[in-house]
């Protein structure tokens, strides 16, 4: 479970303008950007706050930078992957930009081998690879006027929510994945809002790593309609299979509270045969996060 990081900008708006005004030179201007760490406003994802360098909070992540013209279209895009050596400072890229106003837009998530992510536009951004993952953005206005260097220093905010499933009875021979479906959310987003661009749910299939006879824990990142101060409800289906993907054991949980920037804990019996569904019991803190037990 991965966690996060501070604003930097004077202003809580996911937009603002970074502006260099010199005399009428034309040409291209040189420009820095420094990715200086991730804002945290909840507790649970990560249990504290304040902020990180990307370099020490993604051990093994990923980040994005893009730059689109007026009319939309892509001028520039770069990315990192921590520990490639395609870098000098993971987090500090730079461009060349010719003067004009762009929309920049900054992306950083947790990348394991075999992830598959795609960013086409500011507004439109998926993971094509089966699992999302913990994701955090900047999207600002750049207006370069004249060919003096550009320094800008941003910090992302976190825009995934957070499941966790943890079983309260052990896990017993014969059990190889556990499948999470969600009846609403996305792995597609929209990095100006934070928002979902989707409501259509979907699954990840998770291997737990805990040994037979251990209680098992797994976790998942979607994305929501909803925005940050508000709960987006949906059912959720655990489904427990075998090294076939023969479905032994299948519960539904109707009504999961999820919000971004917050965990929500799935608690109960998941290796039992029972009813699928059940009572929900929640926190009473929203800093604490939300457990429900099944």
């Amino acid at each position: 479970m991965m966690a996060a990081i501070m604003l930097l900008a004077a202003s809580c708006s996911n937009e603002s303008d970074e502006t260099v005004s010199n005399q009428n030179e034309q040409g291209y201007a040189p420009v820095t950007v420094r990715v200086s760490g991730f804002s945290i406003t909840m507790e649970e994802i990560p249990t504290t706050r304040g902020s990180e360098a990307p370099g020490d909070y993604l051990g093994g992540g990923a980040i994005t930078l893009a730059f689109y013209d007026a009319n939309g279209t892509e001028v520039v895009k770069k990315i990192q992957i921590k520990g490639d050596g395609t870098y000098t400072t993971f987090g500090e890229f730079t461009a060349n930009l010719p003067v004009g106003h762009y929309t920049m837009v900054a992306l950083a998530r947790a990348y394991y081998d075999g992830d598959a992510f795609t960013l086409t536009s500011p507004t439109e951004a998926a993971y094509t690879s089966e699992r999302p993952r913990e994701t955090f953005t900047k999207v600002q206005s750049v207006t370069v006027t004249s060919a003096s260097p550009l320094d800008i220093e941003v910090t992302l905010s976190r825009i995934s929510a957070m499941l966790t499933i943890q079983s309260t009875d052990n896990r017993p021979a014969g059990i190889a994945k556990i499948r999470t479906t969600y009846a609403k959310g996305s792995k597609s987003f929209s990095p100006t809002t934070g928002l979902a661009t989707s409501d259509a749910g979907f699954s990840q299939t998770n291997t737990p790593s805990a040994a037979i006879g251990s209680t098992i824990c797994v976790s998942s990142c979607p994305f929501l309609t909803s925005a940050d101060d508000e709960e987006e409800t949906m059912n959720i289906t655990i489904e427990v299979l075998d090294s076939d993907e023969n479905v032994l054991f299948s519960k539904t949980v109707n009504n999961v509270p999820l919000r971004r920037n917050r965990e929500t804990t799935l608690t109960g019996k998941i290796f039992t045969a029972g009813t699928s569904e059940a009572a929900l019991q929640l926190e009473t803190s929203w800093l604490q996060g939300n457990t429900v037990e099944f």
